[in-house]
């Protein structure tokens, strides 16, 4: 059982803390632990022909945007490490008898301590109390630095050898910490799974974006021993391990506590962080990616594509309705074709040229990473995938600053509306009905430049405000122009009218967008709120006392709350 680790030991026997334990010495002192960095627009919509399920799948995207986004998102390093007495195992790396907590699998190691920890444990409890221990000793504590030994190998741990998401995304960006450190050993990947299931990508993507590597690569089952070896380490989860006065503090990103738990370290808080966080040896794989296609010609690629799954490449995970989506992008210059009949830098390039990318759930969605930063990047999943897998995607969208939208459909299943056990049924595929379907191509339609003549209010104000939210101001501002019928009726649509040149900074657009939004509905003191606020950007003092004096005949209740904390409000009144 060499390839396994007892669960149930006490985590300060069984994980490894970089500044306390022997086995792990930094080439040299990082520069940093951890920077922000801009985050994407991330968003997702309800695409289900049942209105039930439309429910249900915005609630939970509000909870995520309420409770689990950060508005900018942080970068943690990724450093060379010489690792002594180091152990790889099933998917994992250990170094002096401890397991290092490393990126995605330390992430693993961390969530296993969980399902596998002695009967009767609290896990969470226990892991909480390992953390505030380890914060406690490392005040002043130091990372040990050490040379890199002569002749000395690299080696990291692989997930696997076949999955491309696992595969592109956490093995192969650690590669990148040799960059600059004129190595000249081999190159090991270890893996736990028989070679025989070894995918050609792996060969494929090192040849392509290392191919100074390709020729000292070694693919090898785990375990393996090494007395001393190079390797790569990620900071992601020694934030919890170091005290904030260290390593400094996420808290002030964090929309609410629900779900964050500061440096506790709970599971929602690591899937937090995960979601809001890149490594920097992902941001410098698509640097390397960009530079290795920069000089080619790849116009022969489209701009407008839909990737499907290449038959028997892939799970058989077929979405039903891609026919018929694939039929209607095509009437928008879309291109139908599969990742696996592209060499890797056909992939890469695909991405970074493209305008639109249209895909159902998938591992093929590690690629945008390489995507330009004004493409829009379309998933098309379900209430399983937005739940259990929703935030897996969200660092490849930071590392590239593209636009991650997804739309989430129904479930393929005798019961649709029913969530399915992932344990038994695993990954359902998509079911695209008539109504999601149609949901999907207005939005798309209106990216392409052919807004969608639609009849009632609700609708253009869904599409409007679907464009607003994931960045598209102008096709959003031509769902509004093409509507200017509906407009002045609707509230909604006011409002949105407003957001838009809130967006733009046309302020004094704005508030003649709020008073048409208040000549809509009189009932909304949100709608005054509003007024007062942008008429105080503009410096419009009597503007702000007209609203005030309304909020004060209208909505008496609603004063107290607007005025605390604002002397600038008090005064007004």
């Amino acid at each position: 059982m060499r390839n396994q680790v007892d669960h149930a030991t006490e985590p300060e026997a069984l994980f490894l803390d970089p500044a306390r334990d022997a086995g792990v010495g930094f080439v040299t002192a990082p520069a940093y632990w951890w920077r922000l960095r801009p985050a994407a627009v991330i968003e997702g919509f309800a695409a289900s022909g049942s209105d039930a399920m439309n429910a249900r799948i915005e609630t939970h995207l509000r909870q995520v945007k309420r409770h689990r986004t950060f508005a900018r998102v942080a970068e943690f390093n990724v450093v060379p490490v010489v690792l002594t007495g180091a152990a790889f195992r099933k998917s994992f790396a250990m170094a002096g008898g401890k397991c290092l907590l490393n990126g995605a699998a330390g992430a693993r190691l961390l969530n296993r301590f969980g399902y596998e920890a002695r009967a009767g444990q609290d896990a969470e409890a226990v892991l909480a109390r390992y953390f505030s221990g380890c914060r406690a000793a490392n005040g002043a504590a130091r990372l040990p630095l050490a040379a890199v030994p002569q002749g000395v190998d690299f080696a990291v741990e692989c997930r696997n050898t076949f999955n491309y998401f696992h595969f592109l995304t956490e093995t192969l960006p650690q590669l990148t910490v040799l960059d600059g450190m004129d190595f000249r050993g081999r190159v090991f990947l270890h893996f736990p799974n028989h070679p025989d299931k070894t995918r050609a990508f792996v060969r494929g993507f090192i040849e392509a974006l290392f191919p100074e590597l390709a020729a000292r690569l070694v693919l090898e089952r785990a375990p393996k021993d090494y007395a001393s070896v190079l390797s790569a380490y990620s900071f992601q989860w020694t934030y919890f391990q170091m005290p904030p006065a260290v390593i400094g503090s996420l808290d002030g990103l964090a929309p609410s506590d629900l779900s964050w738990h500061g440096h506790g370290g709970s599971r929602t808080t690591r899937a937090v962080l995960a979601m809001n966080s890149v490594e920097s040896s992902l941001l410098a794989l698509r640097a390397r990616a960009l530079r290795a296609v920069a000089d080619g010609d790849f116009s022969h690629l489209p701009k407008r594509v839909y990737i499907a799954r290449a038959p028997g490449q892939a799970r058989d995970r077929q979405m039903q309705g891609e026919a018929e989506l694939v039929e209607l992008l095509e009437a928008f210059g879309f291109v139908r074709l599969a990742f696996e009949d592209l060499t890797p830098l056909e992939q890469i390039a695909l991405m970074a040229q493209a305008e639109v990318v249209v895909s159902a759930h998938g591992a093929g969605f590690a690629n945008m990473l390489f995507a330009n930063p004004k493409a829009t990047v379309i998933e098309i999943g379900t209430l399983q995938t937005a739940q259990i897998r929703g935030g897996d995607f969200w660092p490849l969208a930071h590392a590239s600053g593209c636009r991650y939208v997804s739309f989430i459909a129904d479930h393929h299943s005798d019961a649709p509306e029913e969530m399915p056990e992932f344990t038994t049924d695993g990954i359902v595929p998509v079911h695209l009905t008539e109504r999601g379907l149609g949901r999907i191509m207005a939005f798309v339609a209106a990216l392409c430049g052919h807004v969608p003549r639609l009849n009632r209010a609700e609708d253009v104000a869904r599409l409007a405000g679907q464009l607003l939210r994931s960045g598209h101001l102008t096709p959003a501002e031509a769902v509004l122009n093409r509507h200017r019928d509906l407009v002045s009726a609707s509230a909604d649509l006011c409002l949105l009218q407003a957001d838009l040149h809130k967006a733009r900074a046309e302020w004094g657009a704005e508030l003649v967008a709020l008073y048409a939004a208040r000549q809509a509905d009189p009932g909304r003191w949100q709608t005054l709120a509003q007024v007062l606020w942008c008429a105080r950007r503009l410096g419009k003092t009597e503007v702000q006392v007209w609203a005030i004096r309304l909020l004060q005949a209208e909505f008496p209740d609603r004063i107290a709350g607007l005025a605390k904390g604002r002397d600038w409000v008090q005064q007004l009144l």
